[in-house]
């Protein structure tokens, strides 16, 4: 047997040449006798479940609406009335105190339990006929009694929020707020007797903002998106 590097004669039992150090059971780095190697075949790719493909944009284009707020008119608004209908009260009783006639007192009884009665009824139409929610993406109103109007504003319409409060509202911690938008149907919506007035008005406003820009990013996503 020769070594095929330097041709030198070598037993045939021998892996490596005596002279030139070459190993003699490969040649050209093939072992000999056996079979050459099969090139590796790639793995399949394996798709991305959907949880793992990244959302266009880098995000989740499709926002889930969450409520943030629910509200009506606040029994609290109406303090000023019924200390009103309780100064009136009691000017009826005291003039009735100084005629002191019978048919006089019977007026007088008469006219108190009206006048209470219309400042409760005004009350239980206040607050069950009006409720508000806001959302992360619209500001829902409904309106009515017996006939019930429910309306919506987009949040990426409304372009103003301020809010009023009187003496008493103050003391009260209630108050009335105005919406400014561009929907056609309510471009100043008024809402009268809420209560925590200033936190309200401020989660409204924060809240039109924040979907100002998240609809911002959506725009300028599908932008630079490939066609």
């Amino acid at each position: 047997m020769q070594c095929y590097q330097c041709g030198e004669h070598v037993l045939a039992e021998a892996i490596f040449c005596h002279r030139c150090g070459a190993r003699l059971d490969t040649e050209g780095g093939a072992t000999v006798g056996s079979a050459p190697a099969e090139p590796e075949q790639p793995h399949p790719a394996v798709p991305a479940s959907d949880s793992e493909r990244p959302a266009a944009g880098g995000r989740d284009d499709q926002e889930t609406e969450q409520t943030l707020w629910e509200g009506g008119y606040s029994s609290k608004a109406m303090f000023g009335r019924w200390f009103v209908t309780l100064v009136a009260t009691f000017g009826l009783i005291v003039g009735g105190v100084f005629i002191w006639r019978g048919d006089v007192w019977l007026a007088i009884a008469a006219a108190i339990v009206l006048l209470w009665a219309y400042q409760s009824l005004v009350l239980i139409a206040r607050r069950s006929g009006v409720h508000y929610r806001l959302t992360n993406q619209r500001f829902i109103h409904e309106l009515g009694v017996l006939r019930r109007v429910t309306d919506r504003i987009d949040l990426i319409d409304v372009s103003d929020i301020t809010f009023e409060q009187g003496v008493i509202d103050r003391l009260m911690g209630v108050g009335i707020i105005h919406i400014v938008s561009k929907d056609p149907s309510h471009p100043e919506l008024t809402l009268k007797g809420i209560e925590g007035v200033g936190y309200v008005a401020g989660l409204i406003d924060k809240t039109f903002r924040a979907e100002r820009r998240r609809r911002g990013l959506v725009l300028e996503n599908l932008r630079r998106a490939p066609q």
